[in-house]
């Protein structure tokens, strides 16, 4: 039995990020380590800090991490690649070329026999009214289509300057610690949630760039990724148990 990894939030290519070639370059190794023995990876959403595709034109760089996709769909890994609030304008290159399976929106599948319910985070459970507008923009089809009549000259320039914005205005550029269990939104929905489905095993998340593992139940466990901006953490689970993993250069990890 192989095993299923779930990693999130690199944010490759932001402006706000020094180290963002060596990052790449590291998360790269940690895929090609893994290669052989996973049977899936999830990447839970913003992958990069500022993704859009247009028809013929595909956003400059990510040459090594695109690569290695492919490389892990050639070989058989599922790659399943789920949107987030920095890289919701998919219109089909990273399925065709990449051969990853594409998720939009939460979703609940079964893995060795376990309920998973995975997504991002962003919307759920937020009451935050300004980033709500924001996200119907974002998903919104004509708002989209209207934003892809720019040329990607300036599309690229706006999204990138948007996005390196967001990170710098918060203290070194990193998200706001554990927040406590009665204040954490995507805790407080994953526990309104299994009210209505009591089936789930593990709810797991990224977008608040901690790392959080939590029984919310004595079968249900909820844990939020990290990032791979600084911390270059993930989870395993090898169909019996779930890990929270760090990855650091030159040791072998399950």
């Amino acid at each position: 039995m192989k095993n299923v990894y779930f990693l999130s939030d690199a944010h490759l290519g932001s402006w706000a990020i020094e180290h963002s070639r060596t990052q790449e370059r590291r998360l790269v190794r940690f895929l090609d380590s893994i290669k052989e023995k996973a049977e899936a990876v999830y990447l839970l959403g913003d992958m990069f800090d500022f993704w859009n595709e247009y028809k013929y034109v595909v956003p400059k760089g990510y040459t090594r991490f695109l690569g290695k996709l492919s490389e892990l769909t050639d070989l058989g890994v599922e790659v399943h690649y789920f949107t987030g609030n920095h890289d919701i304008w998919t219109y089909g290159y990273l399925e065709k070329e990449c051969g990853v399976i594409l998720h939009t929106q939460a979703t609940t599948l079964e893995i060795y026999d376990k309920v998973f319910f995975l997504a991002h985070g962003d919307g759920l459970g937020d009451p935050d009214g300004k980033f709500k507008m924001l996200r119907y923009i974002f998903h919104n089809k004509p708002c989209q289509w209207l934003f892809n009549t720019i040329h990607p000259r300036w599309s690229m320039w706006i999204g990138q300057t948007w996005a390196k914005h967001s990170r710098l205005k918060r203290t070194d550029g990193k998200e706001p610690p554990y927040m406590g269990e009665d204040r954490e939104h995507l805790v407080l929905f994953s526990k309104q949630y299994l009210k209505t489905h009591p089936e789930i095993d593990y709810f797991i998340f990224g977008h608040r760039h901690i790392e959080l593992d939590l029984m919310l139940s004595k079968k249900t466990r909820m844990m939020i990724l990290g990032d791979w901006i600084w911390q270059f953490t993930y989870a395993v689970f090898d169909g019996e148990h779930l890990f929270m993993e760090e990855y650091i250069e030159g040791e072998s990890k399950p």
